[in-house]
């Protein structure tokens, strides 16, 4: 052991001490001698006879090899320690084997027969090792001997062992594709495996071998489903994109439906009772054609077993399971993966900017999704440029009405950056929003004209070509911003602003007719020094200047031509010959002469700015061909969906491997599978819709149990969904269940049961249980007392019979008796509910048909806005709902179903009517979050026979809540509202809309807004705030000389302001 020392000196003893050796390498000396020396002195050790040398100098051979230096020329002196009998000296060889074996092949074949008895070893790592070392010998000759040995160790009792013949598999067929009869048997054996250490590696070797025998899969998808949450991360990486595959080839796609709610929201409203005949009947010869869809239960089962995984530490399996879900999932249930992919982007950059790729192309399709993340998307000062203008790229695509004015807002901050690349970007983004979003297209084209005036040459350089972009789709009433930027042409000097610039100027020269030809005299003193950008914008300029003003521009045209002439670029030679046989007429000119001023001055189409990843979605998300935007060597096509399902019945199993064990395990599996489920919210809507008894029936044990258990996963799940859901949700979700139980047997199972589902997962979604109580207690007070006498209820009238519950909370006792008088008109609005309680003579609430009687076949619903709080939760808007049965039987279990919000809006449902007997009226309430947007609120009425999509849009003016505030309060905030926020209109009152009382009519009409004292006679105010961000919105009406007005609107949303200025003016003027 004296000798240990010493070579523990020479090598540097341990890695802690590796730094030294570097300063001493003899290779970047050039003394080759003491390199060989050093190697002499490991094979010394390797030839000793103490098993400590051994492992000792086997130590420092793959700390070389990890360090990248190059250990081959000991290959002789490893390879004849595979014989030794202690193991951690083995371990090391085959390590060391592993990484030479195919540098190294003939002197590695000496010892086949060493490996082979490697196989046999008791220790399972030395068979393993020996299985991969000899995978790693590419020689032809042996791939008989290696086939062998995959075949025993895909039988061998360890796991590991098997996970290692998985991994040899695709080594094997790479050497030798004839092989491959032979593998496919093999993988098929292992992917009837039941251990999940072998799962990944197998469906590797599957997707390497064979990924078009989708057959193997059918008898192992269940099992793959149920063992991913207990794979290792790299393997549920590789099952989740293999079966993300199968899943397009056996399931119908989840959203083949989605039109059917676009064709019939706004078919057989209005028109004559023949036509609505005809159209319902057409509407149910099309909607028999088409099936209603149900999904898979095993598409069920894959989303809710994949569902978990978005919480895991890898950043690849969210990545997976998210792009699964975006290519598999229904549309409603999509938007789980925004929030885990939100999370990702707090990791590294590399892992950002794969993220953001593709939340820029989810984005896309599905805006709605990232809508309430808004504020993750926003850019640090400390991002690197390439994930500033990702994330600049996602917030573009998720502008919309309702955010624009917060998004433009935080681009006007980025301007100033230091990042100039980044700076154009967002330029560039702006003029993306401005074409996208036409009501702010002109307050984005005035902030980049005010940005002309910027010191820096590249902002402005960029502000112009944007500009450019954005002039082209409204000309004629920018003539003063073309005059403006013709003066810009003696300060900029970068080459595209200056060709943007001239190139505006010729195309709408008409409009500056004197402008234009003292720019062509600047420009072509300086014509020589240009670059050939710009010339040739010059030489375009030159041309239609002589078509159009020739007086003024003839020689000038000729002294450019000529210059262009002998210019030393060729392509400005060619376009100046060309110019002036096309322009200027003479007896060898052809007929093309004529056409001059057409070909010059043709209308152009505007640019279309679009997003760069618009035509990414084709290649698979969170591949690499995506990541490129090329198709990638090994990438594999997502199929499409498929026409009709594929069997099913492929799929059983009759007795499943995965599953043999006692009677006692299978009832504690039964009882801890729900652990890896989903509650039913996500599974409730798209099964139950229009599914079929027998489906349900399949299902109804594991979604009843699914549904009452509740785990700590499924609540932090729920809890990140849902806002302001605690215990209580529990106890409802119990209560539901209880009721589901008790409904079974009033009709039919299947449907009893799934409405009772859809009733507990509508039930858990509401904040509060005392609101729930009290909007069930509104509506059962109908049926019950219709129940209990029909005689006297067909002796009321409806109308009246159903106003009673909305009267016991007055608004008018909110007010104080001194404001009655200057809200008399605001007052008789809010203080009904129904139509029937409005005098005449100071305006009606309107009513909106929900769904007419014919399409509706007898049942008619109508809705108005209530005005009033909803129950519960004060971010909501109140939405009465009047439902006429008007046929000759009992209408039952009348709910709401698969209600499909839009970018983070909520639908609070109204408890089920149970019973509708014919001729009765029911009145419920339901509360709608509209995010501060006029967006449609879409959702189904559903019976106990059939199901109505319908859909709700509010006017903007129920978007708010009336606030009371004192003039000087109003005031102080209206002072804050100013520039940007503020929007001015002048209209005419008609003479109807003289009075005080009559104005202060219209105006609480059109919106939902409280009267503010002033002491200016021809003043009125009103203060609002909108319900869900409780913005404040402030109208100032100023009656001026004669019957002129002018109305001002103050918001932070500059959306709401302009549509709300329009409703009022409407109403004003009506």
């Amino acid at each position: 052991m004296a000798a240990s020392p010493v070579y523990g000196e020479e090598k540097g003893g341990s890695s802690s001490l590796g730094e030294p050796e570097y300063g001493h390498d003899p290779a970047s000396g050039g003394i080759f001698s003491s390199d060989y020396k050093r190697h002499d002195d490991l094979k010394e050790m390797l030839d000793s006879n103490k098993d400590s040398l051994k492992l000792e100098a086997m130590k420092r051979i793959v700390a070389m090899i990890a360090r990248g230096k190059n250990a081959s020329d000991l290959f002789p002196a490893v390879v004849k320690n595979v014989a030794c009998k202690n193991i951690e000296v083995k371990k090391l060889v085959y390590v060391y084997l592993v990484r030479y074996a195919e540098e190294q092949q003939d002197l590695a074949l000496l010892s086949i027969s060493t490996f082979q008895r490697g196989l046999k070893d008791p220790n399972q790592l030395i068979r393993a090792s020996a299985l991969r070392v000899l995978s790693s010998i590419r020689v032809p000759i042996i791939v008989p001997i290696m086939m062998l040995a995959i075949k025993e160790a895909a039988s061998d009792m360890s796991p590991y062992v098997r996970k290692t013949a998985a991994h040899a598999i695709p080594k094997l067929y790479s050497l030798d594709s004839d092989q491959k009869d032979q593998l496919i048997e093999v993988i098929e054996k292992l992917l009837a495996d039941k251990t999940t250490l072998v799962a990944g590696s197998v469906v590797m070797a599957f997707e390497e071998v064979c990924p078009e025998r989708i057959d193997l899969i059918h008898k192992n998808y269940r099992k793959l489903c149920n063992l991913l949450i207990d794979v290792e991360e790299w393997g549920q990486v590789v099952i989740i994109n293999m079966l993300t595959r199968y899943a397009r080839t056996q399931f119908l796609s989840p959203n083949q439906n989605e039109s059917l709610l676009e064709e019939n929201t706004e078919k057989a409203f209005y028109g004559s009772e023949e036509e609505d005949t005809k159209d319902a009947k057409a509407e149910a010869a099309s909607l028999a054609k088409r099936k209603p869809y149900v999904m898979d239960p095993d598409h069920r089962l894959l989303l809710r077993n994949t569902k978990p995984l978005l919480q895991s530490r890898n950043a690849a399996v969210v990545m997976a399971v998210a792009q699964l879900y975006f290519h598999l999932a229904p549309k409603a249930e999509v938007g789980v993966i925004a929030k885990a992919l939100v999370r990702l982007l707090r990791s590294h950059s590399e892992v950002q900017y794969v993220v953001l790729q593709n939340v820029a192309t989810m984005s896309i399709k599905r805006r709605g999704m990232f809508e309430p993340y808004l504020k993750s998307f926003y850019i640090r000062s400390t991002d690197p440029t390439q994930i500033k203008i990702l994330k600049l790229e996602v917030l573009t695509n998720l502008a919309n009405e309702t955010n624009i004015s917060t998004i433009l807002r935080e681009f006007q901050t980025y301007i100033r950056s230091m990042d100039k690349d980044f700076v154009a970007a967002t330029i560039q983004a702006i003029g993306r929003c401005a074409t996208n979003i036409g009501k702010v297209r002109d307050t984005c084209l005035n902030g980049l004209v005010q940005l002309l005036s910027n010191r820096d040459e590249l902002v402005v350089a960029e502000s112009v070509v944007v500009i450019k972009k954005l002039l082209q789709m409204q000309p004629a009433q920018h003539s003063e911003i073309i005059k403006h930027m013709a003066k810009l042409t003696d300060n900029i000097q970068v080459p595209m602003a200056r060709a943007s610039i001239l190139w505006l100027i010729g195309e709408y020269c008409e409009h500056v007719p004197k402008i234009a030809p003292d720019v062509l005299r600047k420009m072509a003193k300086s014509f020589t020094n240009e670059e050939d950008i710009v010339k040739l914008q010059v030489i375009n300029l030159a041309a239609k200047l002589y078509l159009t003003n020739s007086k003024q521009s003839k020689l000038l045209t000729q002294y450019v031509l000529n210059l262009a002439k002998y210019d030393q670029n060729y392509d400005i030679r060619d376009r100046a010959r060309f110019i002036r046989q096309l322009i200027v007429p003479t007896e060898k000119s052809g007929a093309l002469n004529k056409y001059a001023k057409k070909l010059f001055l043709a209308q152009k189409p505007a640019p279309i700015l679009e997003s760069s990843f618009k035509d990414r979605d084709h290649f698979q998300l969170g591949s690499l061909s995506h990541l490129l935007n090329a198709k990638a060597v090994g990438y594999q096509e997502l199929p499409d969906w498929p026409d009709e399902a594929p069997d099913p019945s492929v799929r059983n199993v009759e007795v499943p491997e995965w599953t043999k064990c006692t009677s006692h395990e299978k009832r504690k599996e039964k009882v801890e599978k729900p652990f890896y489920s989903d509650s039913e919210e996500e599974s409730g809507p798209t099964e139950s819709a229009d599914s079929e008894p027998e489906s349900i029936s399949e299902e109804s044990s594991s979604s009843s149990s699914s549904g009452s258990s509740s785990s700590g996963s499924e609540e932090e799940e729920e809890e990140e969904e849902e806002e302001g859901s605690g215990d209580l949700k529990e106890e409802e979700e119990e209560e539901g269940m209880k009721k589901a139980k008790k409904k079974a047997p009033q009709g039919r199972n299947g449907h009893a049961e799934t409405s009772s589902e859809e009733a507990s997962a509508s039930e858990s979604s509401s904040s509060g249980s005392d609101s729930g109580s009290e909007a069930e207690a509104k509506w059962k007070k109908v049926p019950h007392s219709s129940k209990a006498g029909p005689k006297e209820v067909s002796l009321l009238d409806l109308d009246d019979f159903t106003l009673p519950p909305p009267q016991p909370v007055p608004s008018s006792s909110i007010v104080s008796t001194s404001l009655v008088t200057d809200l008399e008109g605001l007052t008789l609005t809010d203080t009904s509910l129904a139509p029937a309680l409005l005098s005449p003579a100071l305006g009606t609430v309107r009513t909106y048909e929900l769904l007419h009687r014919m399409a509706g076949e007898g049942l008619a619903v109508e809705y108005w806005f209530s005005r009033r709080p909803f129950p519960g939760d004060p971010h909501m808007v109140a939405v009465q709902i009047q439902i006429s049965n008007n046929t000759d039987t009992e209408v039952k279990n009348l709910r709401v179903s698969e209600p499909k919000p839009l970018s983070g809006m909520r639908i609070q449902e109204f408890p089920e009517i149970e019973c509708l007997a014919p001729g009765d009226t029911a009145s419920v309430v339901m509360g709608i979050d509209f995010c501060d947007s006029t967006q449609v609120a879409n959702f189904q009425l559903c019976t106990h026979t059939r199901h109505f999509y319908v859909s709700i849009q509010p006017p903007v003016g129920e978007l708010m809540a009336p606030v009371f505030m004192s003039e000087n309060e109003f005031k102080k905030e209206q002072g804050k509202l100013m520039g940007m926020s503020e929007i001015t209109e002048k209209l005419m009152l008609p003479e109807k809309c003289w009075s005080d009382h009559t104005i202060v009519q219209q105006v609480t009409s059109a919106a939902n807004v409280g009267r503010v004292p002033c002491g200016a006679d021809n003043e009125y105010r009103f203060a609002a705030k909108t319900v869900t961000s409780r913005s404040l919105v402030l109208i100032t009406l100023e009656r001026q000389e004669g019957t002129m007005a002018q109305l001002t609107v103050n918001s932070e949303k500059m959306v709401i302001g302009t549509m709300l200025v329009k409703d009022i003016i409407q109403a004003l003027s009506q």
